[in-house]
């Protein structure tokens, strides 16, 4: 399922040239958009806890919204891009030497299998078009796991289309996405190999409310309120959510 109005721009498999730019982190800027970045990296580093200094593929990770966290955390992280510019903000804010860079097909990646403990992917998956296929790629080079977000269908999503055209006003580069259910991604990765799963959404309310408000008071009350009562577990969106590998698979 995705939401979407005429004229928008289409999916695309290079979706990630779009997150790498200066202009998709102004959606992440000031004291809210810290605090979404907060959220995320608390719940990554999380799980990833199990792999301590493991090697992590980030794979679209141009945003630089988890990269240097990961290298923070004593991870050995290697980027892909779709696009050798996508590397530009890592450049800037990342120590020189501290991560590899990789220009490839994100969906035909060039490693062998299980190359990485890890693969891990965010702002991604929602805007591609073969996402199969990177599911396909991501559990081929992973050892142990494989970690991503997604906009999940039972959310606010499910009024996500009649309510897109006011978003779009609001933030003005909101992109089309995909919807998911949890249910259908675990079927993906087990035909290859990885079925354990844990899921962590992120938060109850939609990003576009907070940003709305613009309060980071606001926001950390009602998020803590609704964590507090279950109605994130119950309705929360975007999910981070974490397959391991089980089974030798193809």
């Amino acid at each position: 399922m995705d939401t979407a109005l005429p004229g928008t721009p289409s999916f695309s498999d290079q979706a990630d040239a779009d997150t790498a730019t200066d202009d998709y982190a102004r959606r992440f800027s000031g004291p809210v958009g810290e605090w979404f970045l907060g959220v995320q990296r608390r719940i990554v580093l999380d799980l990833l806890a199990p792999w301590p200094g493991g090697t992590v593929l980030d794979l679209g990770g141009g945003h630089a919204q988890i990269a240097g966290s990961l290298v923070e955390a004593g991870y050995h992280v290697t980027v892909a891009g779709s696009r050798e510019t996508c590397r530009e903000r890592l450049d800037r804010t990342l120590p020189p030497g501290s991560f590899a860079y990789q220009t490839v097909d994100l969906l035909q990646l060039p490693w062998k299998d299980r190359t990485f403990d890890v693969a891990l992917s965010l702002r991604f998956l929602s805007h591609v078009v073969h996402w199969q296929q990177l599911l396909k790629e991501m559990s081929r080079v992973a050892r142990h796991a494989v970690l991503l977000d997604y906009a999940d269908f039972w959310s606010f999503n499910l009024i996500g289309g009649p309510l897109f055209a006011a978003k779009r006003r609001m933030e003005r580069n909101t992109r089309r996405y995909h919807v998911f259910q949890r249910a259908q991604l675990e079927r993906e990765f087990l035909g290859h190999g990885f079925g354990r799963s844990v899921a962590r959404p992120e938060f109850c309310l939609p990003m576009v409310v907070h940003r709305g408000v613009g309060q980071a008071g606001w926001t950390r009350m009602t998020e803590g309120a609704c964590r507090a009562i279950g109605l994130t577990r119950l309705l929360g969106s975007p999910v981070i959510l974490r397959v391991e590998r089980t089974l030798d698979g193809s």
